[in-house]
């Protein structure tokens, strides 16, 4: 069968295989988000805990900063669609757990801890799994192409969570709403079943290396990349804007609707999320459609530079419809520029220590979110959210411009 080529649009969807599994991925995204609409609506209304609130962000990137790795070993040594039926399981236990606490009115606190605890490992076991199945479906081709979708995917979730979450709320209420939420992750555990993809479909691939234990294992796996600069920026650019900003400013948008005072505050905040996330979804939609920014890590530093340069003028930004135009570059920026550190980094990795390096990579990317409050939110309570935001900004600029001037730096030959 004639293979598409690189170019053509959403070329990853012409792929039988991807598009069963982007609808069914995108439903158990979906699912993810709708269960934090229904449970943060009740541990609000029942707790009225600031502290289980940051608990629950805590809960939720901390797993991926301590396990990334691990989780990425397990899907090198082991059936990757297992492993994300069992992250779909733990989704399942967690959702139906919170349905029968609600209706029987039961939970307390400790229960919140264990199951948002739980939720964030499920996360954990779904990410670098599913990292190393898109590979094997579309293959390295249209990587960049799958990557993408995945991540417009995931906002489509995160635009859409929100309105089924509300509609099941107010149509089933909270226990009946998320029991039936746990239904929406099954299509993708069944079709996993028996997806042909994984080890025993691989062609050429070497079998997963004999590893050391521990931490020598992170050590080796670094070792191994460390001669390649395109690794080690992309890594090094997803942990620093992880670090430095990460989503830390989310939270802090309904002081930054307050400050641009444009009507019904409420409704202002609304829409400063929404166009962030509008600006996602419209550069995966749109990058597909015109095949446009194939990977490229000079390309990608680019883009980090341009996020943080419309960052920081956002932050200053005191007109509101000037603040949803920015708010818009940046989400369109943001997917741009993540996808193609992502899929550079999926194709570089040694194919025996793939999964290590995706773990690695998630843990910078993605785990290094944990310390994104710190930087933007709790320096801005001593500083000011606009000042925080901007310095964090600007501080990851000149952390990507380095980056950018040590991958442009010319390689000095071995025999030399």
């Amino acid at each position: 069968m004639k293979q598409d080529s690189p170019r053509t649009s959403f070329a990853a969807l012409r792929h039988s295989g991807y598009r069963v599994y982007f609808v069914t991925s995108s439903l158990a995204m979906m699912a993810d988000s709708v269960e934090h609409v229904i449970s943060y609506w009740i541990l609000f209304g029942k707790f009225q805990s600031p502290a289980l609130g940051g608990f629950a962000v805590i809960s939720h990137w901390l797993p991926f900063l301590a396990l990334s790795f691990w989780s990425g070993k397990l899907a090198d040594r082991f059936d990757p669609r297992r492993i994300i039926q069992l992250g779909m399981g733990l989704f399942i236990g967690v959702s139906v757990a919170w349905g029968l606490l609600f209706k029987f009115d039961a939970l307390e606190m400790w229960h919140a801890i264990v199951l948002l605890s739980l939720h964030g490992l499920a996360g954990v076991l779904w990410a670098p799994a599913t990292q190393l199945l898109v590979h094997d479906i579309v293959g390295p081709e249209q990587l960049h192409s799958a990557i993408r979708l995945n991540a417009t995917a995931r906002y489509l979730g995160l635009l859409g969570g929100p309105a089924v979450g509300s509609a099941m709320l107010l149509l089933l209420g909270p226990a009946n709403g998320i029991l039936v939420n746990a239904v929406i992750y099954l299509p993708l555990v069944l079709w996993l079943r028996t997806a042909p993809y994984g080890p025993r479909f691989r062609e050429g691939w070497p079998p997963a290396p004999r590893s050391v234990t521990g931490l020598k294992d992170i050590a080796a796996t670094v070792q191994a990349i460390s001669g390649n600069r395109v690794l080690v920026t992309m890594t090094l650019l997803a942990g620093s804007a992880a670090l430095f900003v990460g989503n830390g400013y989310h939270p802090q948008m309904p002081e930054f609707a307050y400050d641009l005072g444009h009507g019904n505050p409420g409704l202002a905040y609304g829409l400063l999320l929404s166009a962030d996330a509008c600006g996602a979804l419209t550069a995966g939609l749109v990058l597909e459609a015109r095949n446009l920014l194939q990977a490229n890590a000079r390309t990608a530093l680019i883009l980090a530079i341009l996020w943080c340069c419309t960052l920081t003028v956002f932050s200053m930004s005191t007109s509101y419809p000037f603040a949803l135009v920015l708010l818009f570059v940046v989400g369109f920026v943001e997917l741009s520029f993540f996808a193609m550190a992502q899929t550079l980094v999926q194709l570089r990795a040694p194919p025996d220590i793939r999964g290590r390096v995706i773990g690695l990579f998630n843990m910078s990317a993605l785990g290094m979110r944990t310390f994104s409050g710190i930087t933007v939110g709790v320096v801005g309570g001593f500083i000011g959210i606009h000042w925080s935001l901007a310095l964090s900004a600007m501080a990851l600029l000149c952390v990507v411009v380095m980056l950018l001037q040590y991958l442009l730096r010319p390689q000095i030959p071995a025999d030399a």
